[in-house]
């Protein structure tokens, strides 16, 4: 150290070279321990996280491939159900409406028979009714032309025929009256 006092002042740009050997032995002891032991660490470290990264994003582009697949599965799936649903809904209206032309005949056909047999019954009752006054008229008829004549008009053939002839003549007249009013 002395010797170093006693020379000259030394240049900054050129370092001492006792300095300088010491300082790049250390630098390449720190240097060869850096890249025997700690670069191969860091190069491992480096590389799994690399594998990571790439296995994690082709397994992000696999689900996204199976995601896409599954969704369009899904929109042809729901396709599928929206066009079933239409048909069901078309089916049904047609078959509504064909219940509905069936009630409507069956009601019809129902109606014209209550009709029927109203008219049935009902020229029943008239008939009915005809022979029922027919009867009653017959009966005070002879009556009537029993007293008008004084004698009993009992016989029961002469009376069936008297009855039956004014009652003819009487249809006839009403027969009459009624084409008249046509």
């Amino acid at each position: 150290m002395m010797f170093m006092a006693a020379e000259a002042p030394q240049n900054p740009l050129f370092p001492v070279w006792p300095e300088l050997v010491i300082g790049l032995l250390c630098f390449g002891i720190v240097f060869f321990v850096l890249a025997k032991k700690l670069l191969p660490n860091i190069n491992q470290v480096l590389e799994e996280r690399r594998e990571a990264i790439e296995g994690g994003m082709e397994k992000a582009d696999a689900a996204k491939i199976e995601a896409e697949s599954v969704l369009e599965q899904y929109k042809a799936q729901l396709a599928e159900a929206r066009h079933e649903a239409a048909r069901l809904r078309q089916e049904a209206q047609e078959q509504g409406t064909a219940i509905i032309q069936e009630m409507k005949a069956e009601g019809q056909r129902q109606r014209e028979e209550i009709i029927a047999a109203g008219h049935a019954q009902i020229e029943a009752d008239r008939k009915a009714a005809a022979t029922a006054l027919r009867q009653d008229v017959g009966t005070l008829a002879v009556e009537l032309a029993g007293k008008l004549v004084g004698e009993s008009l009992e016989d029961h053939a002469r009376q069936s025929g008297t009855v039956d002839r004014f009652l003819d003549e009487l249809e006839a007249k009403a027969d009459a009256k009624a084409e008249a009013v046509r």
